[in-house]
């Protein structure tokens, strides 16, 4: 069992006082001292989920691991997670700054995204990233004419729409072909050829794509790496290219209740990498730079929302709600997409005579 096949971090406990502990610290203290909601991150449980990443991608050594920082993006984290040799996929100007701040190391960083501003395309060349996903011809223009500005050059890969629609909720597909991210794949060849005559500062280094988020299946990943092998083989042979890099995005599910059975890491990885290996035979390619963005399923299970219980209320022959003093500022997941929740209370975990069903609000 890998990290995200688990609800609370590996550090938790009932503690003397009867309290729940995690990472040595009593929950309820920590609410008295700093208030609620707060977000609780367990450090042994971040590094192992970024060591259990580690570990099994090492059957393939060209694998670059990046944070997704959207999951969760704070000086604190970035740190950590960069110390376990990470780096970072960022959306935004916020993202990016706060990753550069950390004093990560900005060649391992990545700038994704439907709609990138000027300003931040030019932060982004500025803070000397990586790579940029290109996700539009909008975008192509925007970032060649900076380059010619600065009298610079970039490596992008070209975010491309799979046709891949995996079993998840519709509002965390982003795999599909009628998607706001990435180049249809019949847009491809007229997008290559634009870059190789067009914009000689821009150098293509490979292929991006995401195919959705909470994910519970492995061979929507197989799926997607047979697409973007074959889409780069093809061309690499029209455009006389070496394009050598797949970023296949992230989305691995995470356990929120008991009845969640997401697949571990161990098996997503066995599934990509004997995947990849078949399609590089396939098409005879040498080794490629295999990409991953694993996001929920390194911070998730780290962390739990502390909250502090308000009033309740019984309704005539209807619900008991009881409120807490949070909601869709702290975590919209609920009220967007109906996901569920693991519950417990933290000053009275073993509390089981007094057991009700209620409605949390």
């Amino acid at each position: 069992m890998t990290t995200n096949q688990s609800i609370k971090p590996i550090t938790t406990k009932i503690n003397k006082t009867g309290h729940l502990e995690i990472g040595g610290c009593d929950l309820v203290d920590l609410a008295s001292e700093y208030g609620t909601p707060l977000y609780v991150i367990d450090e042994e449980t971040l590094i192992t989920a970024c060591n259990e990443y580690k570990e099994a991608f090492k059957e393939y050594p060209h694998t670059q691991l990046l944070f997704a920082s959207k999951s969760l993006c704070t000086m604190a984290t970035a740190k950590i997670i960069s110390e376990q040799g990470f780096g970072f996929d960022v959306v935004s100007y916020g993202e990016l700054y706060t990753i550069k701040k950390a004093g990560c190391d900005m060649s391992k960083v990545l700038f994704n995204g439907s709609n990138k501003s000027y300003e931040e395309l030019l932060f982004a060349i500025e803070s000397e990233i990586g790579r940029i996903s290109v996700d539009n011809y909008n975008e192509l223009e925007i970032l060649s004419k900076i380059l010619r500005d600065k009298n610079k050059k970039a490596n992008i890969l070209l975010r491309v729409a799979p046709g891949i629609e995996c079993h998840t909720h519709e509002y965390i597909q982003t795999g599909a072909t009628d998607s706001k991210f990435g180049f249809d794949l019949s847009q491809i060849d007229n997008v290559v050829e634009k870059i190789v005559n067009k914009y000689p500062n821009l150098i293509i280094k490979g292929l991006h794509a995401h195919i959705g988020s909470q994910i519970f299946e492995t061979q929507v990943y197989a799926d997607e790496i047979g697409i973007l092998t074959k889409t780069l083989s093809d061309i690499n042979k029209k455009f006389n290219l070496d394009l050598n890099e797949i970023n296949i995005g992230g989305g691995l599910g995470v356990k929120y209740v008991e009845t969640d059975t997401p697949p571990s890491i161990y098996d997503i990885a066995q599934k990509i990498i004997e995947k990849l290996k078949l399609s590089l035979n396939k098409y005879n390619l040498k080794p490629l730079k295999l990409i991953i963005e694993p996001g929920r399923s390194i911070i998730s299970t780290s962390g739990i929302t502390l909250y502090t219980i308000g009033s309740s209320k019984q309704v005539p022959n209807g619900k008991k709600y009881i409120a807490v003093d949070g909601g869709m500022a702290d975590n919209v997941r609920h009220s967007l997409y109906q996901a569920n929740y693991s519950a417990e209370i933290a000053n009275k975990p073993n509390d089981t005579v007094s057991l009700q069903t209620v409605t949390i609000a």
